[in-house]
Formats: structure tokens, C-alpha cells, sequence
């Protein structure tokens, strides 16, 4: 078996005698993608740290070697737009001594997925409020989590899907598993249902086949993907699964929806493909195959009306991909440098782009005027690689445009950040 290309990235992190790597190959053996193309020196170059600086020295950042066709955007300072920011790390919680997977905010609770447990916690005073899959690690790790019709949806390492209600005691019981036993009894019988996985082994087609790694939801619809290559519709009504779609060459590591239900998936063959289902269909079909990234395809974010999609990579690069008057699919405009190292997580709140990264930094990017942007400010404080975001807005604080900014990070500590972004000129609109 090869060694992920980026996996020295990884290693050469301070502190990071703690992981050895079968920890990480067990935890994230599909999180890189396999390049036979690169030369030893472009994946010596991959473990070299580059600037943590938003100034010009971005410019020759070490990403900007492997995509040196694709232009900078970021040619705005804060000065240019006329901003100041300020940033303060709150409050550090620490569930237990093991990695942060994923963070997700419903209502005023903060989720956060440890290993294979998932806690909740009081997003007003952080007190912990729950911990639940506490009793069974047989599923692995909880891979990413996502709320539809009052429930709370949580994938994993095993290939499964679980669902969880909360309970008038404010406890979170274990309701469903996906596939269901009823959906299980629908298709069994019937040989056209089942599906190869792999040489003299067949499965339902129902079934995920790997690691579930992502979950997104629209429309009381939830689409997986997993490290398997494949997506998933499952209807959050009845939980019964809809379609299955072969999606790519290697692991699908990331998936977004928009608002129009085009879904995206990004995977570990460097590739986007973008998915639509006509009018009357039944099975989505791709549209377009979004090819710039040179390794593995982490994480994907959309802004809020679908217009631009952002997309970070092993090559530490965060590419800027925007829809075309005359196409429904979208054209790279260019890339965000300024992590050394790979990106692993994007989330897009209004006009602002938060990135986490196995540097171990958050950055925050400003969409100016004329498709640039702006490097804000690099949040530092986490010991080891970046791997989930989230943010809310900050009721208490008395600027206008406050955000609270949560990051977990493989070091097993989530970062309550405050971040004020104001304008020479008055108060911003606030951001939520």
C-alpha cells in the first residue's frame, strides 16, 4: 500500500511525537490522495513550513508550487478595506484526550464529535451538557454530523449512519441506524440489489462500504458520502435510502449542497464533481468535473446564495471556484495561499471564509470588492493539525459584526475564538 503523498505534512508538526502513524493511518487512511506524478522534491516540499503572515509574503507561499497557474487572490490588506480586526481566544474545552472530528451548532448547543463519542455543551456558558455513544466504540470514529426534522445524524467510521432524538430530559437516545432492518427487509431478497465491493464480496447497495465521511443536508434530504467513492440520498421522513451514486476514482472526503440542491462532492482523485437531477429524474447525474487541485480534495464550503464555492486541498491551496453567466457549473477564478500545510476544513459565514489547516492555524479571509480577498488574521493556539470549524454569532458582545469562531483540532481541544471585524468608517452590519 502507498504513502499518501502529503503525509509528511503531517508528521513534521511540533508536538506531533504523540501520533504515531498507525494512529493516523487508522484514523484518516484516505484523508490524501495517491500521486505517482510528483517528484521527490515537490514532496519534500510538502513538509517545508511556509509564512504564517498575511502580508506579501503570501505571494511565495510553498502552494503556490504546486498550482502556479492558478492566480492569487488575496490583494487586499485589512488597511485597503478599511478594517480592524481583533481576535481572542475565550475559553478552551476539552472533552477528552483524544482528536476532534467534527463541530456542529444547533439551536444553543455546541456538538462536538471526540473519537467516538459525541458532547454537547451550553454554547452561553460552555457548561457540558451531555455525552452520548459513549458506551459503544464498535462504530469508530464519528466522522460528521448534521441535524434534519429534529433529529441529529451522525456517521462513522464503520460505514454506518446513526440517529439520535433528544429526549424530554435533554438526554440523546439512539433511535435508527442506516440502513434501517425495514429497508434491509425491502431489498434483500432480490439479487439486483446487491452490489460489488470488492472481489468475492457483494453488499446491498443500500450499504455504505467504508467510513462515511461527511453528511449534508437539504430539504429534508441528507446525502452522504464515504471513503467507499460513493454518495447516498436518504430521506429523513422514513429513513429509507433513495439513491445510490458511484461518485469517484478514490475516497469522497467532503460534500456540500446548495441551496437549489446542486451537490458537490470533493474527493481524495483531486477532483469536484458537481451533481443535479433533472426534472422528472430519479438518480442525479454529474454536470461537471471541477479539475485544478493536485492532491486531495479535504473540504469544501459554499456561500450563501450558491454563487462561489471554495475548495481546500493537500496542496494547501484554497481554490475559488464561480458560477459562469452562460454555465451551471463554476470556473476557477483563483486561490488562497497562506497555510503551510494542508487544508482540512472551510466554513463560509456571509462575506467572510474561515480555513483550518495541518499547520495548526485558522485564518480568516474577507471577500473584498472585484472578486479579491483579504487575510484577516491567523488564529494561533492549537498544538496539532486543525480539523473542524464552526462559527455563531456573538449576542454578547457590544460590536456589531462579532462572531465567536469554535476550532477542534487533533490536539483533542476545542477553541472558543472571539472575533470583531469593524470598519474605520462606523459599525458593520452584523454578520448573522
Amino acid at each position: 500500500m502507498r504513502v499518501r503523498s502529503c503525509l509528511p505534512a503531517w508528521i513534521s508538526t511540533a508536538d506531533d511525537s504523540e501520533i504515531s502513524l498507525p494512529e493516523i493511518q487508522k484514523s484518516f487512511p484516505k484523508l490524501f490522495a495517491s500521486d505517482n506524478s510528483r517528484s521527490p522534491e515537490m514532496l519534500g516540499s510538502l513538509s517545508t513550513s511556509g509564512e504564517t503572515s498575511c502580508d506579501s509574503g503570501l505571494q511565495s507561499s510553498l502552494s503556490l508550487q504546486t498550482l502556479p497557474s492558478v492566480p492569487s487572490l488575496q490583494k487586499l490588506s485589512p488597511e485597503a478595506l478599511n478594517l480592524s480586526v481583533s481576535h481572542l481566544c475565550v475559553a478552551t474545552l476539552k472533552p477528552r484526550p483524544v482528536h476532534i472530528n467534527c463541530l456542529a451548532v444547533s439551536a444553543d448547543s455546541l456538538y462536538a464529535a471526540s473519537g467516538y463519542q459525541i458532547h454537547v455543551f451550553d454554547l452561553k456558558n460552555y457548561a457540558h451538557l451531555d455525552a452520548f455513544n459513549t458506551d459503544d466504540s464498535s462504530s469508530g470514529s464519528v466522522k460528521s454530523l448534521a441535524f434534519c426534522d429534529g433529529k441529529i445524524f451522525t456517521s462513522h467510521q464503520n460505514g454506518k449512519i446513526r440517529v439520535w432524538q433528544m429526549t424530554i430530559s435533554k438526554r440523546h437516545q439512539l433511535v435508527a441506524t442506516l440502513p434501517t432492518v425495514n429497508d434491509r427487509l425491502r431489498h434483500f431478497m432480490l439479487p439486483k440489489n446487491y452490489v460489488s465491493v470488492r472481489r468475492h464480496k457483494k453488499r446491498l447497495w443500500i450499504d455504505h462500504a467504508d467510513a462515511v465521511s461527511g453528511l449534508s443536508v437539504s430539504d429534508g434530504f441528507i446525502c452522504s458520502v464515504s471513503w467507499d467513492k460513493c454518495f447516498k440520498i436518504w430521506r429523513a421522513s422514513d429513513l429509507r435510502c433513495l439513491e445510490s451514486v458511484k461518485a469517484h476514482q478514490d475516497a469522497v472526503n467532503a460534500v456540500a449542497i446548495s441551496g437549489n440542491g446542486i451537490i458537490y462532492t470533493g474527493s481524495a482523485d483531486c477532483r469536484i464533481k458537481v451533481w443535479a437531477k433533472a426534472s422528472g429524474e430519479k438518480r442525479h447525474t454529474v454536470v461537471a468535473t471541477l479539475e485544478k487541485h493536485k492532491s486531495a480534495v479535504n473540504a469544501l464550503a459554499l456561500t450563501g446564495d450558491g454563487s462561489i464555492l471554495f475548495s481546500g486541498a493537500c496542496d494547501r491551496s484554497i481554490l475559488v471556484w464561480e458560477r459562469e453567466d452562460s454555465a451551471n457549473h463554476m470556473v476557477v477564478t483563483g486561490a488562497l495561499r497562506g497555510h503551510s500545510k494542508a487544508i482540512l476544513c472551510l466554513i463560509s459565514v456571509s462575506d467572510l471564509l474561515l480555513s483550518g489547516s495541518a499547520d495548526r492555524t485558522v485564518r480568516i479571509w474577507q471577500h473584498g470588492s472585484d472578486g479579491r480577498y483579504c487575510c484577516l488574521s491567523v488564529l494561533e493556539g492549537h498544538e496539532k493539525p486543525v480539523k473542524a470549524l464552526v462559527a455563531v454569532s456573538d449576542g454578547e458582545s457590544k460590536v456589531a459584526g462579532a462572531i465567536r469562531v469554535f476550532s477542534g483540532s487533533l490536539d483533542g481541544e476545542i477553541k472558543v475564538w472571539q472575533v470583531s471585524v469593524s470598519s474605520h468608517y462606523g459599525p458593520l452590519t452584523p454578520i448573522f
